[in-house]
């Protein structure tokens, strides 16, 4: 067994070219308060509010991690993921998340789900700090099988302070975040390895003293205060939130850099155990998972000591890799290495 992304029906080259079909037909921004503000990459849009700030904006969901709380039956912190990928987003640039909004499409009314729901964004507000001012609770018989949860985040930032990846040079050390667990992306693929091998949710691993579905629901960790301490305190030249796309999500920083992890983090054992039963590659992993790092950030090699201070209070980081001249992202202990995202 062989299993990839695509076999569970997720082709990213293919995804990224869809993308490319609609961002070619799309660049329409008002003049004035409004105007789009032109940056390369990034995890969020930003729009010009005055002469020195911009608001910016990104929408995400939670995926097929929904159906593993389905056959758990439980959905209190998926509300949690929620608001995650959408703040973990939005800080990548250095934006502070103000206001969050959220989307549930369900094809009929379910008030424990709803509730369950509830409570996982409001815990999810309370870690990044944002107000919940909305959102949308759509009955869509026929067009939804169950339910969907996506969810929109706005922040703000001074124009002078975006974090736009430009100044990545040479020699800027590479900070990896761990992650908790698998976050909210590469469920498809998790799933089909757990279906493969016939193993419910409810089934057990010595190595992870817990249910694998208990673990596949570990909610996505938030990095929101951390993060914006170390932008506070410290040079930044770039940051990525490794989600879909895994390592790949570094090319979108500088065309013209290579970005070398030559002391990968440690992926937590749910990782080896997908892997070892699907029969994964080093290559579909690390393009697929975030692989036990949550957030990478890039800085000057003697701002490094400081921004791991901040980072090692609550969370755990460590120096993952370098900057060096060329192109790409390269994962020199596991031997693979990625071009394009």
């Amino acid at each position: 067994m062989k299993l990839t992304y695509a076999d569970a029906g997720v082709d990213i080259d293919k995804k990224s070219e869809a993308i490319d079909s609609i961002v070619k037909v799309l660049g329409f921004s008002r003049k004035g308060v409004g105007k789009r503000v032109e940056m390369h990459g990034g995890y969020a849009g930003f729009i010009e509010f005055g002469s020195s700030y911009a608001l910016g904006m990104c929408t995400d969901g939670v995926g097929t991690k929904i159906l593993v709380a389905n056959a758990v039956r439980k959905w209190d912190t998926i509300g949690i993921d929620c608001v995650a990928m959408n703040a973990n987003d939005l800080i990548c640039v250095g934006a502070e998340p103000l206001a969050f909004v959220d989307y549930i499409a369900i094809d009929k009314p379910d008030n424990e789900l709803a509730k369950q729901i509830g409570i996982g964004l409001q815990k999810g507000a309370e870690l990044a700090n944002v107000s919940l001012v909305g959102g949308e609770f759509a009955i869509l018989p026929q067009m939804v099988n169950g339910f969907d949860l996506a969810g929109t985040c706005m922040g703000w930032i001074k124009k002078s302070k975006l974090i736009t990846g430009k100044k990545c040079a040479a020699g800027d050390a590479i900070i990896g975040v761990r992650s908790a667990g698998i976050h909210s992306n590469g469920l498809s693929l998790a799933r089909k390895v757990l279906e493969k091998n016939e193993i419910n949710y409810d089934e057990k691993f010595v190595r992870l003293n817990r249910t694998i579905g208990l673990e596949l629901l570990e909610p996505t960790q938030m990095y929101v205060k951390e993060i914006l301490s170390v932008v506070r305190h410290c040079e930044v030249h770039g940051m990525a939130h490794i989600t879909g796309g895994g390592l790949r999500n570094l090319i979108r920083l500088h065309p013209d850099r290579e970005f070398r992890f030559e002391k990968p983090l440690e992926p937590q054992p749910v990782f080896r155990i997908l892997q070892e039963m699907g029969g994964i590659s080093d290559e579909e992993m690390y393009q697929t998972f975030n692989m036990g790092m949550g957030m990478a950030i890039v800085l000057p090699e003697k701002q490094a000591p400081k921004a791991l201070a901040i980072l090692n209070k609550t969370l755990k980081a460590e120096i993952v890799g370098h900057v060096f001249e060329g192109k790409g992202v390269c994962n020199s202990e596991a031997g693979v290495e990625y071009h394009k995202y």
